[in-house]
């Protein structure tokens, strides 16, 4: 029982970690149609910025939060603007070579800027503690992370489905020009989605740092496990991005738990099988 309840909350909060990251490249590519690659440099960024404003600097964590944050969507803002709005239209190779250009860009910056040494990300005290839950103690960054993640969630859902935003979103991405016909600023809000999706991307890389450890060369390493939870839940469906992160969280922490050894092919081999029964995901459009 007690492996169990291990596995399932170490799961799920790894499964909401990799939401956080991994839902803005969803939006991005399923909506705006652009292959990101870079997105897990803004996870990395959002990380590094914490670690010097956190561990160099001593801030509190809730103005250090605030602060990486602000900075990440600061930095992705221009880059929206200067670069990613030339590559909207292209085709995907186009897109592919820029953003891993990007992405060896951010990793020479922080490289050579912090080092290529693990960058520790300061928690508050209260989550370095642990719950009594009465029938079994469990880690408050865990439950902290649950917690953060399915807010996350009902915000996103409520922003996308249930507000004139998430209503221009969609026309914007259905049929940009009479979008911009009818008088909305599509660039506008193709630069502010870009940036929630970057500001996500930086907290899930800051409240995860204990469980996907930030470097400088944190987004190739983790960049193919993005695109899965992508692929998996089907690109543009957040709801798609919440169960494939939560599914393949537990799976691949039960893989850890139950056959370490063999672990990493356990889960490749069954995330091939399930792309190869369903390519376009678990709710991605046929």
């Amino acid at each position: 029982m007690g492996l169990f309840l291990n596995i399932v909350v170490d799961g799920v909060a790894y499964g909401m970690i990799l939401f956080m990251i991994a839902v803005g490249l969803s939006v991005t590519m399923g909506l705006m149609r652009v292959v990101n690659l870079a997105h897990g440099g803004f996870a990395m960024i959002g990380g590094a910025l914490a670690h010097v404003f956190g561990t160099q600097m001593g801030l509190g964590f809730g103005l250090t939060l605030l602060l990486a944050l602000a900075g990440t969507i600061a930095i992705a803002l221009p880059l929206e603007r200067v670069i990613y709005r030339r590559v909207y239209g292209f085709g995907e190779l186009q897109q592919v070579l820029a953003t891993i250009g990007l992405t060896f860009l951010m990793i020479a910056t922080v490289n050579w800027w912090l080092g290529s040494t693990l960058l520790a990300v300061a928690m508050p005290e209260i989550l370095n503690q642990s719950v009594d839950l009465g029938f079994r103690t469990l880690p408050a960054h865990r439950i902290a992370v649950i917690g953060l993640g399915l807010s996350v969630t009902l915000g996103l859902w409520i922003l996308i489905d249930r507000t004139r935003f998430g209503v221009r979103l969609r026309a914007a991405v259905d049929n940009r020009a009479i979008a911009s016909a009818h008088g909305i600023n599509t660039d506008r809000i193709y630069m502010i989605t870009f940036g929630l999706g970057a500001g996500l991307a930086a907290l899930g890389g800051i409240m995860g740092a204990e469980l996907l450890p930030i470097d400088a060369y944190y987004p190739l390493r983790y960049m193919v496990l993005f695109l899965i939870v992508v692929a998996v839940g089907g690109m543009g469906s957040i709801l798609g991005s919440f169960l494939a992160a939560i599914g393949l969280g537990l799976l691949e922490t039960a893989t850890r738990y139950l056959v370490p050894d063999l672990s990493t092919i356990t889960f490749f081999a069954l995330v091939i099988a399930l792309l190869a029964m369903r390519p376009q995901g678990l709710l991605g459009r046929e």
